[in-house]
């Protein structure tokens, strides 16, 4: 029988059960799943406490890797025995084996294996869209990712370096500014420590940047916005610390007239062809070894509740994945 981790109520990582699940035949447009790694990440967090609200009693993750074991008719650009890999709903990838709709599954090239797979998606894709697409960083930039040790922040610090923007960072201790240096920060910022503006001052000559990557939300937006130079953006793109329920309009004339969004990849990769335009991207960015994907922690997926308990006390680092 298949197991599968799943909650019958909001709250918190104690709702997360083990429970025996049905994986239906694949229909029409479907593939099955049988997972080696799935990803963990902070989206899940926000589906298990209700932040997100959802159906229940659901499944949870929107992220995996694995083998293809069956497809459903009409499905051609698939075959059973390929690795795939994906980062999208519907929800329930943390689970042994699982059905979904082919066509937001992607193929993996045999020099990523399953793990780093299952840790990258989601995080690598979202780095993409930020860096690439939300706002298009440039050689000779200075931008600030906060949280930059984070599974987004270690990823998109490599990438934006590669680009050759110049990378500051934010993080909670002295250990977690060795790890975002060593992935491409230039300049490593503890927030606990430090005034955040103050520092990006300091760093860019009183400048400020030109993009600010906030996935904090609530406790950092305003800091974020304190660092960015005249017409410069703050990008939210996460409510770790609590959603950013009101934002003062008049705050951004008072700063420099900037510019505030706030994306999700949901939206970046709704259409197919922006989904495996970004994963093309992402794959040729590893492959190339531009960007490396660590993972720092990994959990058997039937303690899926420890997992979430360490990502919330900021316990982990980087990348994080469920062995099956």
């Amino acid at each position: 029988m298949v197991h599968a981790i799943r909650f019958h109520e909001t709250g918190g990582p104690d709702v997360l059960t083990w429970e025996e699940v049905d994986v239906p035949a694949p229909g029409p447009g479907e593939a099955t799943v049988k997972h080696g790694a799935v990803g963990l990440n902070f989206i899940d967090v926000y589906h298990r406490s209700g932040l997100y609200p959802l159906e229940l009693p659901s499944g949870i993750g929107m992220e995996g890797a694995g083998v293809v074991t069956a497809v459903g008719d009409g499905v051609s650009a698939l075959s059973v025995g390929d690795r795939v890999a994906y980062a999208t709903m519907p929800l329930g990838a943390y689970a042994e084996e699982r059905t979904m709709p082919a066509d937001r599954l992607i193929k993996l090239p045999d020099a990523i294996d399953d793990r780093t797979a299952a840790a990258m998606m989601l995080q690598g894709m979202t780095a993409e869209y930020l860096l690439r697409r939300t706002f298009r960083v440039e050689a000779g930039q200075s931008i600030l990712i906060q949280a930059a040790a984070g599974g987004v922040g270690l990823i998109a610090c490599q990438w934006a370096k590669h680009l050759g923007a110049t990378v500051i960072g934010t993080v909670g201790s002295p250990a977690k500014a060795e790890l975002a240096r060593a992935n491409g920060c230039d300049h490593a910022i503890l927030y606990r420590k430090e005034d955040i503006a103050e520092r990006v001052r300091e760093i860019t000559d009183g400048k400020g940047v030109a993009v600010a990557y906030d996935s904090v939300g609530r406790d950092t937006y305003i800091a974020s916005m304190d660092c960015l130079r005249p017409r410069g953006m703050l990008v939210i793109f996460g409510n770790a610390s609590g959603p950013v329920d009101a934002l003062n309009t008049g705050l951004l004339a008072q700063k420099g007239s900037l510019y505030v969004t706030r994306p999700t990849l949901m939206t970046y990769t709704a259409s197919n062809e922006d989904l495996y335009a970004s994963a093309a991207s992402l794959i040729d960015v590893v492959s190339s070894g531009a960007v490396k994907i660590t993972v720092n922690q990994s959990y058997p997926l039937k303690d899926a509740a420890q997992a979430h308990r360490d990502l919330e006390a900021r316990k982990t680092t980087g990348s994080t994945i469920l062995d099956i």
